[in-house]
């Protein structure tokens, strides 16, 4: 495993601290951002926890991981040549945190070398044809040998074909479950080579097995550690799809390769192309697309907000909370109208936000919208 990269990095009790945080249920990359500003360090954001959530109507406090789980999940992480990864930190992979709230912590198995590439996503169809894992190996090694890395998901068909094809260029392989849980099995020894010559990232806690909806949360992580996302083949309801979706929700290209209208695998390819995505037929329509940002500022994805300044204004009355309470429903809506809607400082509705999410209340949407949910639903 490399040594970290030079540049500032959390102290060993500091990543125990935003390991506990992000691990603690309700707490995700949005609400994490808003405590560390808030309360200025993990630790401190730890102790007021019990504090926000009741004031955001929980009915139950959730677990807060100790030290000692903490301690054993970076063990873990240890013993399987991995490590933890802090948003902030130089090895953190640096298109990956200009998105709408990146995972603070990203555990990394393999070299951060791949990283420097320029990257571009390659996805597909699991029960891929021959032709589409042929179409998807010959780009992924085209791309490589014009010095790209090439970023999946590990699963089966054209994810599998796109890292053997990228193999001895750099590639990054995306888990859904642990680092420790491939998925799917048949994909271990693939997963261990990854890791030996690229890298291979996760978000999800060691050991944990992956569900359903764990994907999508793979699938935003792919996306967002690209320049472009590449759909060889793909049905009309499938997770390629929602990769394409979240790409071009963050500015990045996308791509597809057209396919039979006879072969259901090609619906939902031929469809991207109908609603504008960039042909590709060969390896030169992905690399034309992507020069023009390669060497500039191609990473910065504009939708991105900048949290507000908690202490610029007191804290939320039990009003202004009944207020926003009021205003949420189940249909999302974007924050800046709620700021309108009520008249309240940014800060305050952003706090307010935050006691809701830890409550288990607040479901956050893309595009920074957000909307109210039955936590007993």
């Amino acid at each position: 495993m490399n040594q970290p990269a030079a540049g500032p990095h959390l102290s060993d009790r500091q990543r125990l601290h935003w390991l506990r945080l992000i691990r603690t249920p309700n707490v995700g990359p949005a609400s994490f951002r808003d405590l560390i500003n808030r309360f200025g360090s993990a630790e401190t954001a730890i102790e007021m926890l019990p504090e926000i959530m009741m004031a955001g109507g929980a009915n139950r406090l959730v677990k807060i991981p100790s030290l000692a789980e903490a301690e054993a999940e970076m063990a873990s992480a240890r013993r399987c040549g991995a490590r933890f990864v802090a948003l902030g930190e130089p090895d953190y992979p640096q298109i990956l945190k200009r998105i709408d709230h990146p995972p603070p912590l990203l555990a990394v198995k393999g070299t951060g070398a791949v990283f420097g590439l320029p990257p571009v996503a390659i996805v597909g169809a699991r029960n891929a044809s021959l032709a589409g894992i042929k179409m998807a190996r010959t780009l992924a090694a085209e791309l490589g040998r014009n010095g790209y890395a090439v970023i999946s998901g590990l699963a089966r068909g054209i994810d599998t074909a796109a890292h053997q094809g990228s193999m001895d260029t750099g590639t990054v392989g995306v888990l859904a479950g642990g680092i420790d849980r491939p998925y799917p099995a048949e994909n271990i020894g693939l997963c261990d080579e990854i890791a030996e010559r690229g890298a291979v990232v996760s978000e999800m806690p060691f050991g944990w097995e992956p569900r359903a909806q764990d994907f999508p949360r793979r699938n935003r992580i792919v996306a967002g550690l690209a320049l472009g996302l590449v759909v060889v083949e793909a049905a009309k309801r499938s997770g390629s799809l929602i990769s394409a979706r979240l790409a071009g929700d963050m500015g990045r290209l996308v791509f597809a390769v057209p396919g039979s209208p006879l072969d259901p695998r090609a619906a939902g390819t031929n469809g991207l192309l109908k609603d504008g995505a960039t042909l590709v037929t060969e390896v030169d329509d992905i690399l034309q697309a992507l020069a023009p940002l390669i060497g500039g500022q191609p990473y910065i994805h504009v939708g991105a907000e900048e949290p507000p300044d908690f202490g610029a204004t007191p804290p939320p009355a039990d009003g202004d909370r009944a207020q926003v309470i009021e205003a949420l429903g189940p249909v999302p809506v974007e924050v800046d109208e709620l700021i309108r809607h009520t008249g309240l400082h940014p800060a305050q509705i952003f706090m307010i936000l935050l006691e809701l999410d830890l409550a288990g209340r607040l479901e956050r949407h893309s595009g920074g919208r957000v909307s109210l949910v039955d936590p007993e639903a």
